[in-house]
């Protein structure tokens, strides 16, 4: 399933990548990494930050929007 993001989802100051179905890295402008979001089975989102050994992701929490996940990691 691919989701289309709404225009409304958009958030001023960031960038979306989709890596894959289910999973977008989110940036800043300037390319700086602020987290990863997730869309889950149960429609919910879950925003991720990469642990500092680059190994694993660490929750940051879930979501019942994807502009929500995105602001959580940008104002986190």
């Amino acid at each position: 399933m691919t989701l289309t993001l709404p225009v409304a989802a958009r958030r001023s100051g960031v960038d979306f990548v989709q890596l894959n179905n289910g999973l977008w890295r989110i940036t800043r402008a300037s390319g700086a990494v602020l987290g990863y979001v997730e869309q889950l089975s149960s429609g919910r989102f879950a925003a991720k930050r990469l642990a500092s050994s680059g190994r694993a992701f660490l929750p940051v929490g879930e979501f019942r929007s994807f502009g929500d996940a995105v602001d959580c990691l940008r104002f986190g």
